[in-house]
């Protein structure tokens, strides 16, 4: 299957020999493996295509959702699918590497270097990395709202230097102030793995909505966990306390120093 083949050249660890790499595609002979990086929207995290209708290659540098070729007459190219249907449909674009194909998508977003190695940097979709692990926005948003009595929640991976993925973070609908944080944190430790649990928290009046009912993350992604820019009250998560604090921004230039290990 194509997964395979995404795996035997990006998953074997002992090949890679640049440090924190998780894959390598040949700059000089690009098309000796079956893979690719190719350009995506960075707010929806669509594929971006050129005029022709084809999917643009990343050049180094730029982050790109790592595809792979399907070729069905190939044991190791070809995609038998889901049982799901639309499982599969979401996994397989049309007009990848040139026109009239189809190919894999991974659901990684990586950046390559100039010598052709590659290094994780998001997740597509519903989910983000945090910790080695995939996390379901999903699934975290509909654990918060039944720990906190069905209250609005959304819940998205927001940057932060030196980490490898993103962190988890959670807008919470709290017009009257009435969410107690121990309790909080208490109820987390047993409704999710440590992996999952949010480690900035956004209090505010209310969450956003589109016409369609569907929660806006994309300017919330932007803004991230800045306390300069954002009005909200802000919080981040102390596991040696078990609980949550107040994240002000002494605390917030500590994390971004480096200095506060998350």
């Amino acid at each position: 299957m194509v997964r395979l083949a995404c795996a035997l050249v990006c998953g074997q660890q002992d090949r890679i020999s640049e440090v924190g790499a998780c894959g390598f595609n040949s700059r000089i002979l690009p098309f000796v493996y079956p893979i690719r990086l190719v350009k995506v929207n960075e707010d929806t995290m669509e594929l971006v295509r050129g005029a022709d209708g084809v999917c643009i290659p990343c050049k180094p540098g730029e982050a790109g959702q790592l595809v792979g070729r399907i070729v069905q007459s190939d044991p190791l190219r070809r995609f038998d699918g889901y049982v799901n249907e639309t499982a599969t449909t979401k996994k397989v674009a049309q007009d990848v590497f040139k026109k009239g194909d189809a190919a894999y998508l991974s659901g990684d977003v990586l950046v390559m270097d100039e010598y052709g190695y590659m290094y994780f940097r998001d997740r597509t979709g519903d989910t983000f990395r945090w910790k080695g692990e995939n996390v379901s926005t999903t699934e975290v948003e509909g654990t918060l709202s039944r720990i906190l009595g069905m209250t609005d929640v959304v819940v998205y991976g927001v940057e932060v230097p030196g980490a490898e993925g993103k962190a988890g973070m959670a807008a919470i609908a709290d017009p009257n102030d009435q969410i107690n944080l121990e309790t909080f944190y208490t109820d987390l430790e047993v409704a999710l793995p440590q992996y999952a649990r949010p480690i900035f928290l956004r209090l505010l009046p209310a969450v956003s909505k589109t016409g369609t009912f569907k929660f806006q993350k994309t300017d919330m992604r932007k803004e991230g966990f800045d306390p300069r820019n954002i009005k909200d009250k802000l919080y981040l998560l102390d596991q040696k306390q078990r609980t949550y604090i107040q994240l002000d921004e002494e605390l917030f230039r500590s994390i971004q120093s480096g200095k506060r290990k998350l």
